[in-house]
């Protein structure tokens, strides 16, 4: 008996058979036809939304998607067409206006009929790759309606032809125009650019180039720029209100390039009204516009460098090089800081304080100056002319370091530093000693900036100077405290100046008075007892006095040089002498001697001795008499001597003489430092560390480099390779 099998439960599909309409696409289709056509003729309230949405839903389950899908194509196709014709039928400016009626229609139909196939978007059109069923209405839109060969050419050259009306200042209903491009961007960007903004592109560069043809022609450079601003502005207005934003840098580069790049080097160099002559007239206005402008051209900010680099080098070389201007280094400098206020002022205000041009201008102001090598020495006047005298106009401290802020710039231009540091030292001198100096914290301030920019070094010299003054000061006020006896005699007072830290020179003492030689054997006599070891020399040429004169019934009390008193106290015992006579009593040097006489005899008001034959040149043969008609309103005459505010020619060459054998220590020195840093060293290259190292005081002749080279190697601190005769070994 064979075991009972057990059984296995088993479900089986349900035997009823669902019948299927045989006309159930066809019955389901027409009432989605039918419902379609609805919503195209605006008549969509009557119907059942939820009814077309169950109807379509229907026909996807029942897997009529794909026929479903084709004739929802064919229905738009349709009615396309006829919104085509519609289209195509309207005239003149009604085009656009029916375009965008029919555009807004279609959209609006699209949104109905998405939300009633919206099943078949989220299940059958993702699984057959089709296009969704609002994005498909698009496309048909695009290539029945937009890219029909009726309305494509018509559709641009209409938009176009609006924007050229604009352009030329005629009023257009630029809400249509904005419609109408958003329309072609919702079609897709590759519609937008491919059938809007390629060809208005190409329009524009047209427009642009037959327009700055014309402007170039009849206008300036300013009226140009101008132009070129308000065009660049509308089409950025433009593209802001009907056009897609990433036109803007498009477009903006069609102007750039017809109206500014291509006309960029006429425009710069226009007669009359380019960028020299807006340069030379401050039109910072016209400036400011160029450099705003010409930042969006390749090469633009650069040309403009140039050109300006170019102006300023020349109108300088001009400056510096007139013999006219030479005359007065006050003058000469002055103009120098007017055309530097002057252009400093352009970076800022016209060309927004751009490094790249402040640059420029310092490297053109350093060329220029450089270009006469008086330059230093004028610098030094001006500062002493200031510091002398004060500012014209200056109420204050602040003032003052206003105007030496600005000469320091033109110091920081100059390439023999050197050369300025010997001249101001002579300047100072004098300042301190005659005591005419404005501020004396004006003077320590100066100092200052000098050992900022320079260093110690530079600097030091210089304030051993003021030391000195105080010193003498201490000096005289012990002297007078020990002096006793008759203090009816003559007073004097004594700056003690320590050698080498003053720019004084080796002169013969003059014969003094008999009064002053008195008192002044007095103080060396207190001086070198209070002093071990130290020795005095009297700088005649440098010192004042002040002496009582009368002349008939008028006393004056007369400030005079030390030279123009001991020629003055010989005509106590006599009215007249003659040249050589005077000089044989003073041993005055001859050169002193006769522009001291000068000052006495030849300058009208201070004529305080009359000379035969009378003229303004001194001669061996003359004549010298007591004025005893000189009048003068003020009781204190102050007789200054007649001297060259410049050097001579002799003095300029003595001046540059100790300027050359001051740096040759300088020389050997950084020579002796880079050669015991490197040990080895061929010659070029000792040269450019040279010159590096030393180019913040001066640059240094090669010549002279590789003279101090020799004297080195003859000194044993260096010596020639054996081998290769271009390179230097450092000796231990």
């Amino acid at each position: 008996m064979n075991p009972q099998r057990k059984r296995i439960p088993k479900i089986e599909p349900f035997k009823h058979r669902v019948e299927v309409d045989p006309k159930f696409f066809d019955k389901s289709w027409k009432k989605l036809d039918d419902a379609i056509r609805e919503i195209y003729n605006h008549n969509a309230s009557g119907l059942s939304f939820e009814e077309l949405y169950r109807t379509a839903y229907n026909m996807v389950l029942h897997k009529h998607g794909g026929r479903l899908y084709d004739k929802l194509a064919e229905n738009l196709k349709g009615h396309l067409r006829e919104m085509g014709k519609l289209v195509e039928a309207a005239q003149g400016g009604l085009f656009l206006e029916e375009l965008q009626r029919r555009w807004a229609d279609h959209i609006k139909a699209l949104q109905m009929i998405r939300d009633i196939l919206m099943y078949m978007d989220r299940t059958f059109i993702p699984s057959s790759k089709k296009t969704p069923v609002f994005e498909h209405g698009l496309e048909l839109w695009r290539d029945i309606v937009v890219r029909s060969p009726k309305i494509h050419g018509r559709l641009v050259d209409t938009l176009l032809e609006l924007i050229h009306r604009e352009r030329m200042g005629e009023m257009i209903n630029r809400g249509l125009m904005r419609n109408t491009t958003k329309m072609l961007m919702e079609l897709g960007s590759s519609v937008y650019q491919d059938d809007f903004e390629r060809p208005f592109l190409e329009v524009s560069a047209s427009f642009y180039s037959g327009e700055s043809q014309q402007c170039i022609e009849r206008c300036d450079c300013g009226e140009y720029l101008k132009n070129a601003e308000k065009r660049l502005a509308e089409e950025s207005e433009r593209v802001s209100l009907y056009m897609d934003a990433k036109t803007a840098d498009k477009i903006a580069n069609v102007v750039d390039k017809e109206m500014l790049s291509i006309h960029m080097q006429r425009l710069f160099l226009m007669e009359n009204s380019g960028l020299v002559n807006m340069l030379i007239n401050d039109k910072h206005e016209d400036l400011t516009r160029m450099y705003d402008l010409f930042k969006r051209v390749p090469d633009g900010h650069s040309t403009i460098r140039s050109l300006m680099a170019s102006h300023v080098k020349e109108t300088g070389k001009i400056l510096v090089t007139d013999p006219e201007r030479l005359r007065d280094p006050v003058d000469f400098v002055q103009r120098l800081l007017n055309e530097k206020d002057k252009y400093d002022e352009i970076v800022s205000v016209s060309f927004s304080n751009d490094k790249t041009f402040q640059n420029a201008l310092n490297a053109s102001f350093e060329h220029f100056i450089n270009l006469n090598n008086r330059s230093p020495e004028f610098i030094s006047l001006y500062v002493d002319d200031k510091l002398r005298k004060g500012v014209k106009g200056a109420a204050n401290e602040e003032d003052i370091e206003t105007v030496l802020d600005k000469v320091m710039m033109l110091f920081r231009y100059l390439q023999e530093k050197d050369v300025f540091e010997k001249y101001y030292k002579q300047h100072l001198a004098k300042r301190l000693l005659s005591g005419k100096t404005s501020s004396d914290e004006a003077e320590r301030n100066m100092l200052v900036k000098l050992k900022t920019e320079c260093g110690y070094q530079f600097t030091s010299k210089l304030e051993s100077m003021f030391t000195d003054l105080k010193t003498s000061q201490d000096t005289m006020q012990s002297f007078y405290a020990n002096l006793s006896g008759d203090s009816d005699g003559p007073t004097i007072s004594v700056q003690i100046l320590t050698t080498g830290s003053w720019p004084t020179q080796p002169c013969a003492t003059c014969n003094l008075p008999p009064e002053i030689l008195g008192v002044s054997e007095l103080f060396r006599a207190h001086y070198l007892g209070t002093h071990n070891g130290r020795r005095l020399t009297w700088q005649t040429n440098m010192g004042n006095a002040d002496i009582k004169a009368t002349f008939g019934d008028r006393k004056h009390e007369l400030n005079v040089s030390t030279y123009q008193m001991c020629v003055l106290m010989l005509f106590n015992s006599t009215d007249t002498l003659t040249y050589k006579e005077i000089e044989q009593n003073t041993a005055i040097p001859p050169v002193d001697l006769k522009r001291c006489l000068q000052s006495l005899a030849c300058v009208k008001g201070k004529n305080v001795l009359r000379k035969e034959p009378m003229s303004k040149d001194i001669s061996d043969s003359d004549a010298f008499h007591f004025n005893d008609k000189f009048s003068s309103k003020l009781v204190k005459v102050k007789i200054g001597t007649v001297v060259a505010q410049k050097e001579s020619e002799p003095e300029k060459q003595e001046t540059r003489h100790r300027v050359e054998e001051d740096r040759k220590p300088q020389i050997e020195a950084a020579i002796v430092r880079i050669m015991k840093s490197r040990r080895v060293l061929d010659h070029n290259s000792i040269v450019t560390e040279v010159t590096k190292q030393l180019q913040a005081r001066f640059l240094p002749n090669p010549v002279v480099i590789k003279k101090r080279i020799e004297s080195l190697i003859e000194r044993e601190f260096l010596e020639r390779d054996k081998v290769d005769r271009k390179l230097y070994r450092y000796l231990a």
